[in-house]
């Protein structure tokens, strides 16, 4: 497992720094590192590629006769995010660091199961339109007997998370149904504003995974709903 919660962090700070200014990552910069995670890119290739795109900017910038556009988004890096992560899985790089980062990962059947429960509460006394409204109960009372589950076991946590993914996507998929005309339409359309300028760098289906996190996202919060994956569990449960 990926380290749960220090990858959007690291990966904001380490893009500042190298931005060399304060720029808040957009809800479509957030949407792109949840492709990343999703798609088991290690911490260490996201960085490396932050550096190497910002490495070649620095370069190119000292050439140039005069100031280049200052680098407005994280999208920016991500053809070379995605050049690292080839790099990394050539060379095997980190392998032998696996099963330590799985020990230290804190995640233990007690915290876990709070986590569970906290989120089934939320989804439980949601107000949702149908049929989105019966899905969220289905997946609040799942939510609750995994938790029970972790009490009585400490089950496996990559297997427990694989279901947390699914019972998100079916949650989104209710949320989609319900949702109206009206929001879907703005949300796309202001997705495809802000990743043209970055559509030459990224990859079509990259570009699509972006395009849904984002969905995605703005649809939780505008409900006020959580995400369910233990990536976004914290210490404090």
């Amino acid at each position: 497992m990926l380290n749960y919660f220090n990858y959007f962090t690291e990966i904001e700070q380490r893009f500042q720094q190298r931005r060399g200014s304060l720029l808040m990552l957009s809800t479509l910069d957030w949407a792109l590192i949840e492709t990343w995670r999703e798609a088991g890119i290690p911490l260490e290739a996201v960085l490396r590629g932050i550096d190497q795109a910002f490495d070649k900017y620095d370069e190119r910038q000292r050439r140039a006769s005069r100031g280049m556009r200052k680098v407005n988004g994280l999208a920016w890096c991500a053809q070379a995010v995605m050049e690292a992560t080839e790099e990394m899985k050539e060379a095997a790089i980190g392998a032998s660091q696996q099963s330590k980062e799985e020990q230290d990962s804190g995640f233990e059947g007690e915290s876990v199961a709070r986590y569970l429960e906290s989120n089934a509460g939320i989804l439980a006394g949601a107000k949702l339109a149908a049929p989105a409204d019966a899905v969220a109960a289905e997946v609040a009372t799942r939510l609750r007997a995994l938790a029970v589950e972790m009490r009585a076991t400490a089950g496996n946590m990559e297997q427990l998370d694989r279901t947390l993914t699914v019972l998100e996507e079916k949650l989104f998929a209710g949320l989609m149904t319900a949702a109206p005309e009206a929001e879907l339409t703005a949300l796309r359309e202001q997705a495809a504003r802000e990743l043209a300028p970055y559509r030459s760098r990224m990859q079509a289906v990259q570009i699509r995974q972006v395009e849904q996190q984002f969905l995605q996202k703005r649809m939780l919060e505008a409900r006020n709903l959580p995400r369910l994956s233990l990536f976004y569990m914290t210490h404090d449960l």
